[in-house]
């Protein structure tokens, strides 16, 4: 009798303890990876590099203009870092600045925030004819250099008796391209249409849907879009400078363009020092709000 021959492949025993690859892979997905020592090196260095202009501004504004100015600079701080901040406080009236820079920068990022959030919803999720056409001409807007619009915005706020008043910079930084762009992005993706749908067929009105679904929605976003244009706001100085005098209702922006002004020189360090004092409300915010902002975006982020 022919002898067959059996092709079947021998089976490996299975070992002891040997698990799937499947689930291998499923006990080993959420285990958190500590970063070696080359990544905190890394880190390190670039919280060095960081850091440092805010140091050397410290530096420079706790000595005199002629020290900060010459070579090699300083690199240990002064002894005169109180005698600037007075002086710099007093020169250009530094506390009405930082009030009118507050307020202007509030306003616009809130305003900002609010017409964004509302324009971006509905390019995102209300059909509407010309939806397409309007959004393009929105974001072709960003293209315009703000300088071909100085001229006519300056006739405007003359004409209306606006000239340096706070109104002149707020209204028309009521509403950003960018911001409307980036809220229609974030509630395509973040907003589903059956949610809004949902609500209307529970009878919710428009402003009850944004209220209480868009609006939660769009925390995260909203948040970020808000620090953005408020420090925007606090560091513009291009369209204030025109608008706004050193004299009359500054912001700081425009205080610092004359600080330490004197017989034909400039003081580096009273400059410095004002720098200073329009960076230190920045970090405050930062300090206090960054872990809220931080913990908005990461909630936005988990998908269920």
């Amino acid at each position: 009798m022919a002898r067959t021959l059996d092709t079947t492949a021998p089976v490996e025993p299975k070992t002891a303890g040997a698990r799937p690859a499947g689930r291998r892979f499923r006990q080993t997905a959420g285990r958190q990876h500590h970063a070696g020592p080359l990544t905190y090196v890394l880190l390190v260095i670039a919280t060095v590099v960081s850091l440092f202009p805010l140091y050397w501004n410290v530096v420079a504004a706790s000595h005199t203009g002629e020290r900060v100015v010459q070579a090699p600079a300083p690199l240990l701080p002064g002894s005169r870092l109180l005698d600037n901040l007075s002086f710099a406080w007093d020169q250009v009236d530094m506390g009405e600045a930082l009030i009118n820079t507050t307020v202007v920068a509030g306003l616009v990022a809130a305003s900002t925030v609010l017409f964004s959030t509302l324009a971006g919803f509905a390019f995102a999720k209300l059909p509407f004819k010309g939806r397409g056409m309007l959004l393009s001409l929105v974001v072709a807007t960003m293209t315009i250099p703000p300088q071909l619009s100085v001229i006519p915005l300056y006739q405007i706020i003359t004409d209306l008796g606006w000239f340096d008043q706070l109104q002149s910079v707020v209204l028309p930084s009521l509403v950003a391209a960018f911001g409307v762009f980036f809220m229609r992005q974030f509630l395509l993706e973040a907003l589903p249409v059956e949610l809004v749908e949902a609500a209307r067929m529970d009878g919710a009105h428009s402003l009850r849907i944004i209220w209480h679904v868009v609006f939660p929605v769009a925390r995260p976003a909203m948040a970020v879009l808000g620090m953005l244009v408020f420090v925007q706001a606090w560091n513009d100085f291009f369209w204030p400078f025109i608008a706004l005098t050193p004299d009359g209702n500054p912001t700081l922006q425009v205080a610092l363009a004359g600080l330490g002004a004197g017989n034909h020189t400039v003081d580096h360090a009273i400059v410095l020092t004002g720098a200073l004092i329009s960076t230190v409300p920045l970090l405050l915010v930062f300090a206090f709000l960054g872990k809220h902002i931080v913990g908005g975006i990461t909630a936005g982020a988990v998908k269920s």
